[in-house]
């Protein structure tokens, strides 16, 4: 299964744009967004090509891309926002891919490093709102986070994810790998 991830896009229609191309380009099994689509947050800065009227506009062509679309809420994504989406936005997901237990989430409510007493070891964790791309295994548990697409932090670009055959990457704008990490069965 191929998956494309993308979090943080905080109402940057750049974003929007670049992930709506690459899902066209890649044609995967499944877009997941990780949360904070639309509102670009209290304390950060605009992303270049803010328009949360035109996101909004926008999110329902994303319905038109040739795979299913699992999204969940961020702490920026505000009810009047999530209403409007044309997916539903749940706090989490739990997802099956290639026998993986995945839990997607926006990951504001998670510690970032084991223990999490609801996750057992093997589970794989998917979560956005650091802005900082990540791939690692602690104590069985593994932490994907795919960046994001307008706000980078920690000095990373602009940056999203892809998971096929059991392996997790982050990629730049350009398609440079800034990270992989392999799943752990």
């Amino acid at each position: 299964m191929k998956m494309l991830i993308a979090s943080d896009l905080h109402g940057s229609m750049d974003a929007l744009d670049f992930i709506r191309a690459r899902a066209n380009e890649l044609s995967p099994d499944m877009l997941v967004f990780l949360g904070d689509l639309v509102y670009h947050g209290p304390r950060n800065p605009l992303p270049r090509n803010y328009d949360t009227d035109a996101m909004l506009m926008q999110m329902p062509h994303i319905l038109d891309l040739p795979c299913p679309v699992i999204a969940v809420r961020g702490n920026c994504d505000a009810e009047v926002d999530v209403v409007q989406m044309p997916f539903k936005m749940p706090d989490e997901a739990w997802l099956d891919v290639d026998g993986h237990k995945i839990f997607a989430c926006h990951g504001h409510h998670l510690p970032d490093r084991p223990p999490i007493p609801q996750l057992p070891a093997g589970t794989i964790v998917l979560r956005g709102h650091t802005h900082i791309p990540r791939g690692e295994t602690i104590d069985g548990i593994s932490f994907w986070n795919p960046g994001s697409l307008s706000l980078p932090k920690g000095g990373f670009p602009k940056s999203y994810g892809i998971y096929q055959n059991g392996i997790f990457q982050v990629l730049d704008k350009k398609g440079n790998v800034i990270l992989s990490h392999k799943t752990e069965n």
